[in-house]
């Protein structure tokens, strides 16, 4: 199974067989058919590939509010800024956040001011910071979706097993159901489908995005990330699409169950709390994101250094906010390549390894 996910020939075959499927969805829609890649990964696969280029015409694929670090809040970002700028803290974070502009700096020019920011490969990577830096306040930054909230879970209950009293986690955990219902009823973008994260969805379950064909009409399936995986979960919408069916499939199933993961899910709702977050491009959304509980509050660096920032906008003329709600393409933003490059960026978007911007500028703006 895994050799025909990468061969090349069922590819090929694929493609064509996906082109005259599209080709006649377009023609009863009288207009090429649009479908969202809700996940970061799926961003990159699709601009990697060439697939975006190959189905041009008849099919448009669309990038949305999956990519974690893009969607974290300008007031996140400036919290973030604060922590690094107090005396004895270390902030401990993946690489793409060091250089996501905030206001007026970056946690990347603070580190170039002396200020302690270390870039990690795990939450685990923090605790054993924190373990051989008594005399230094150690805050993980918990940026991710389902995927990684666990693993920032883990990593509080191996601090507590340390006994370790300086480290927190500053959690600006989200939940991807409650963004898609959100950008659903905001209706900026007629969607004819969605291609669903594998990643997540092996956390939450398919059924946990089941609304999307039940309440709204629109189909969706969980795809996996190889060629083959993404072609066959765009084979399976276009035919919903031709059939003007609307369900929720897992074509993903050697790694996402329908149920999802009990175990994984049992250890957020031990540590998080579902809360009211802000997402850059669309302001607050109920219950979207995944606070820590009372019980692990002395692990909380929102409580535990409870900081005032200031209220600061997104960057002036750069339109990532839109290009999460599936409004515009990067090649829409009139900053893209011209202002706002990989080695000078001006959001997130072209920031974050996962970032649309970041994709369509490495594989080009048809990719």
């Amino acid at each position: 199974m895994l050799n025909k996910l990468h061969d090349p020939a069922l590819g090929r075959k694929m493609v064509g067989r996906v082109r005259e499927l599209a080709a006649r969805a377009a023609e009863r829609l009288g207009r090429p058919v649009l479908l969202m890649e809700v996940c970061g990964t799926h961003t990159m696969a699709v601009s990697r590939t060439g697939l975006r280029g190959v189905l041009a015409g008849l099919l448009e694929l669309r990038s949305g509010p999956g990519c974690p670090v893009c969607v974290t809040a300008a007031r996140d970002i400036e919290y973030m800024i604060a922590l690094a700028r107090i005396p004895g803290v270390t902030v401990a974070t993946f690489g793409d956040m060091v250089r996501v502009p905030g206001g007026q700096s970056s946690l990347e020019r603070e580190r170039a001011r002396g200020a302690g920011v270390s870039i990690i490969y795990s939450p685990a990577d923090a605790v054993e910071l924190a373990r051989q830096n008594p005399d230094r306040e150690v805050v993980f930054l918990g940026v991710g979706f389902e995927t990684t909230a666990p693993l920032a879970a883990l990593s509080i209950s191996h601090a507590a097993e340390l006994g370790l009293g300086n480290f927190s986690v500053y959690s600006v955990h989200k939940s991807v159901p409650p963004v898609l219902r959100a950008l659903l009823e905001l209706g900026d973008v007629r969607v004819d489908g969605f291609l669903l994260p594998g990643h997540v969805s092996a956390v939450t379950g398919s059924r946990a995005f089941a609304f999307i064909g039940e309440e709204f009409g629109i189909p969706a399936v969980v795809a996996g990330f190889t060629p083959v995986d993404i072609l066959d979960a765009i084979h399976m919408l276009l035919e919903q699409v031709l059939a003007q069916n609307a369900r929720t499939y897992n074509a993903y199933r050697w790694v996402v169950r329908d149920e999802g993961n009990p175990e994984a899910q049992q250890v957020m709702e031990k540590y998080f709390y579902p809360g009211d977050a802000y997402w850059r491009g669309f302001g607050l959304i109920p219950g979207s994101g995944l606070f820590l509980s009372d019980t692990f509050a002395r692990f909380d660096a929102g409580r535990k250094f409870a900081l005032k920032v200031p209220a600061v906008a997104d960057p002036a003329g750069c339109r990532c906010g839109d290009l999460l709600r599936g409004i515009i393409t990067p090649a829409d933003c009139a900053m893209f390549g011209r202002r706002c490059t990989p080695a000078g960026p001006v959001g997130p978007c072209m920031v974050s390894s996962e970032g649309a911007c970041a994709a369509y500028y490495h594989y080009g703006a048809t990719c």
